[in-house]
């Protein structure tokens, strides 16, 4: 049977010449989306005021984070050749888009920071390429900056890609030296103006033409599903045999071997940002199908009469999951949420689970609890920020790791983790890191004095590592993370070592009150706030929680002496993100999030119920 993305068996395969199929794949923050930027410029098909920055960052969350969440197709025309080219993910957590996106390329160009070099994610993307067989073209990008060493980073991929078990001719691999930024690339590292047709040469030269089987049935693989409120689920993939046309009658095979007959109402190409209406596309042609029968990723789109399956997308399994709730505090609903509901809830995850592969959902014991599962807490906060800004209410819970049984033993996720972080503060990345089961694999120095330490550790030790690590280090570590594997359990990962302060009461938060308070330590909330009895207000100096009344008012008296008043000075709130937030809390507490604002919460407000289950 066919791989996705390849054509099936043929007496007389062709190769189209007149297109070429490549994806961008690099680790976070590398510069893929802004080369996409210089190639767009580079093709001349653009006036100068359709482009700005950044041009596929189009959804807001990507703007405001500066990474990319949801892969995207562009194509361009160069020398009569038409270059689809597709912008992936480079977080780990969103690793399920890369996986869908290289089932429709034939090359892909591999971005490696010039100063940086390959890091976690380009080994996982530069991995999944080479199952699937593709050409890789490698970038070396951001050699204008100060502290760039191109050659010895194009060194470093030559050994990933022979970790990695790379073909003779794989590690004969053709490489450019870029600037994305400045919009050139050049075969010499020393170069500091030009363009970027260099780059748009070898995608021809090196990345060969779809093999197609164009008189064989169609067939083609669902890999990315868009929503339109006017003609539904738009089904994405390239086309492996044959070719489909307005009105044709096909099959689409689902997971369980049933087909659902349809029939094609459009066929869309991608053209320059967006897409244009055709009559017919062949195979080869990365289309956009309309129409179809309740479309899946992973679904087969074949002729009707000639049903001929493509194996499903593979993609890895989940490692964490979070409860999904209503929220029923006190202040439910008065933050501009329209979505309270658990049927909301229910519907707005169901619409995420069509085109987001890596997600799971599940009921949790209750209709109004739902657990979710994903591949890390960057995707799952990424999903509850963008239902937090379409106006849903929920509460979730503490961030949980996946416990699988193999051979009768629990296992659970590991992940490799990689700090890069000045040499003086080694230590202060050790000792948080060894306290939560991590396990130093390697650990080398560079000239410039930053130390590379690299550790195996549970899932579960990640949860709440990063803001530690970035206060031990004065901001300074950069901490990257990949899955591993599952392995058995390792032993208890300490907790959150402070207790929290609990409002006993409700109302509006008052300086007075505050003041005593944050002799105690820090404090989430500022005078004139929303409380509520349950709500946390700040975090206890001790290792216990402490119920407090955060609008407690000065008295009165009819007497004032001199120098009586006090003149209270509130240190600023600790401003909790999303990410954050869910790292802070513990088993028995909630993020209740609104379309204005973050709180934390017990998950029993009341003082005198959480008294009787403690003492149970």
């Amino acid at each position: 049977m066919p791989k996705p993305g390849h054509a099936p068996e043929s007496e007389t395969p062709k190769r189209r010449s007149d297109i070429r199929n490549i994806a961008i794949i690099a680790h976070v923050d590398h510069g893929k989306t802004t080369l996409v930027d210089a190639l767009l410029k580079q093709s001349g098909q653009f006036r100068d005021s359709e482009l700005r920055e950044t041009m596929l960052d189009s959804n807001d969350l990507e703007r405001e984070r500066g990474i990319t969440i949801l892969a995207k197709n562009i194509a361009v025309n160069y020398k009569g050749v038409k270059i689809n080219i597709m912008d992936t993910p480079g977080h780990a957590d969103f690793g399920g888009e890369v996986e869908r996106v290289l089932g429709m390329a034939d090359g892909v160009l591999i971005l490696v920071d010039a100063f940086e070099g390959p890091k976690p994610q380009t080994r996982f993307v530069t991995q999944k390429a080479f199952e699937r067989g593709l050409k890789p073209i490698v970038v070396v990008n951001k050699i204008d900056r100060a502290e760039a060493r191109p050659h010895e980073v194009l060194n470093e991929v030559f050994d990933l890609f022979v970790e990695l078990g790379a073909t003779d001719d794989t590690l004969d691999f053709p490489y450019v030296f870029a600037s994305g930024r400045e919009g050139y690339a050049s075969d010499d590292s020393k170069a500091r103006s030009g363009d970027v047709q260099p780059l748009l040469d070898k995608v021809l030269e090196f990345v060969p033409g779809p093999v197609v089987d164009p008189d064989s049935p169609l067939q083609m693989m669902v890999t990315t599903l868009d929503w339109s409120d006017y003609v539904g689920r738009i089904a994405t993939g390239r086309i492996v045999s044959g070719s489909v046309t307005t009105g044709q009658k096909i099959a689409v095979m689902k997971a369980d071997g049933k087909p659902l007959n349809g029939e094609v109402t459009e066929v869309h190409l991608f053209d320059k940002l967006g897409r244009v209406k055709t009559e017919s596309a062949e195979a080869g042609d990365i289309v956009a199908l309309i129409g179809l029968p309740n479309p899946e990723i992973g679904d087969t789109v074949c002729d009707r009469f000639n049903q001929r399956v493509l194996p499903r997308i593979s993609v890895d399994e989940p490692t964490l999951s979070m409860l999904f709730t209503i929220n029923d505090s006190p202040l439910a609903g008065k933050d501009g949420g329209k979505f309270l509901t658990s049927r909301h809830i229910r519907d707005r995850l169901d619409r995420e689970l069509e085109h987001n592969v890596a997600l799971r959902v599940e009921e949790a014991g209750s209709k109004e609890k739902f657990l979710v599962s994903g591949r890390g807490i960057l995707h799952l906060s990424v999903l509850i920020e963008t239902m937090r800004r379409e106006g849903y209410e929920l509460s979730v819970g503490k961030p949980q790791v996946i416990i699988k049984t193999v051979d009768g033993k629990k296992h659970e996720p590991f992940e490799t983790l990689t700090v890069d972080v000045p040499s003086m503060y080694v230590g202060a990345v050790m000792e948080p890191t060894c306290t939560r089961r991590g396990q130093l694999i390697d650990m080398t120095a560079s000239d410039n004095g930053i130390s590379h330490l690299t550790f195996s550790i549970p899932a579960r030790g990640l949860i709440g590592l990063r803001t530690r690590l970035l206060n031990a280090t004065k901001g300074e570590a950069v901490i990257h993370h990949r899955f591993e594997c599952f392995k058995p359990c390792e032993g208890e990962v300490p907790h959150r070592p402070n207790g929290v302060l609990v409002s006993q009461e409700n109302g509006k938060v008052v300086a007075f009150a505050m003041g005593k308070l944050q002799e105690r330590t820090d404090l989430f909330v500022k005078p004139s706030d929303e409380v509520y009895e349950g709500m946390i207000v700040g975090e206890n100096s001790r290792d216990n929680d402490m119920v407090v009344n955060p609008i407690r008012e000065k008295k009165l008296s009819n007497m004032r002496a001199s120098g009586s008043d006090e003149n209270i000075i509130l240190k600023p709130p600790r401003d909790m993100s999303l990410e954050m937030a869910l790292e802070y809390i513990e088993d028995d507490e909630y993020v209740e999030v609104t379309p204005k604002t973050i709180r934390l919460r017990k998950v029993v407000l009341l003082e005198t119920d959480r008294k009787r289950l403690r003492l149970r």
